[in-house]
């Protein structure tokens, strides 16, 4: 059973996130299906644009930390999105947590509700955002990320936007992507292709230079003392050993 759902409007294809189980964590099947689904959106010229969303109240809470996906899959992954010759728009109402804000990170647009928190938690369980900084990065205000980075504090919507993740935020979120989507579905297949490869250049050249350093990195964290500890505590519900 695939772990996203899929719906179709005037040559918009929604492809939602959908494991409220595990609050949409990035699973190697997870991880998998979303490149499967969108490796379809690319192929079909039906399709001009891809939403990409959630059920339940959480967008993604990071990846999975009882099958996680092997860091090259999730490098593919958000390579995929970014290297997509349709526009992809995120469409947040719920949170997002670590390597879900490399999803968002790698999308060309991003809408969130109001309601949406988000944060990058990995320093609390001894890890480092390693992959996801490739679309993070260059994405992003290099001061401002710090703090997020560096504290994993919680983060509201409006932040988010001054910090570079999201486009837009809005009570309604699908009133605000309406002009989005309507100026989308006005515009030429070929353009929108070629004028997505002149906005990615910088992103993909970061891909192209850290991908193998950082996915290294993210392993090794991953193999660490200091990661075995800090998973068990959040799985177990209580502060890690070196909390002071």
């Amino acid at each position: 059973m695939t772990l996203i759902s899929r719906t179709r409007a005037r040559a918009v294809e929604a492809l939602s996130l959908d494991s409220t189980g595990t609050r949409n964590a990035l699973s190697a099947a997870l991880v998998s299906d979303l490149a499967s689904a969108l490796t379809e959106c690319g192929k079909d010229p039906d399709v001009r644009a891809v939403v990409l969303t959630h059920t339940g109240t959480t967008f993604s809470a990071g990846a999975d930390l009882r099958d996680p996906p092997h860091p090259d899959a999730l490098v593919g992954l958000l390579r995929q999105i970014v290297e997509l010759p349709k526009p992809v728009v995120a469409r947040v109402t719920g949170h997002v947590r670590a390597g879900g804000l490399g999803l968002l990170a790698a999308c060309d647009i991003a809408a969130a509700s109001t309601a949406a928190t988000f944060a990058f938690t990995e320093v609390r369980i001894g890890v480092a955002p390693a992959v996801i900084s490739l679309p993070v990065i260059p994405r992003t205000d290099p001061r401002a990320l710090a703090r997020h980075y560096l504290t994993g504090e919680r983060f509201d919507s409006v932040e988010a936007v001054r910090l570079g993740l999201l486009t837009t935020t809005a009570d309604d979120v699908d009133e605000a992507l309406a002009p989005v989507l309507d100026g989308l579905r006005r515009s030429s297949p070929q353009a929108l292709a070629e004028t997505k490869r002149l906005l990615t250049v910088r992103v993909l050249e970061t891909f192209d230079r850290d991908a193998a350093d950082l996915t290294a990195l993210s392993a090794r964290l991953f193999a660490s003392d200091q990661a075995r500890e800090g998973m068990t505590a959040f799985l177990e519900r209580r502060d890690a050993a070196w909390v002071v």
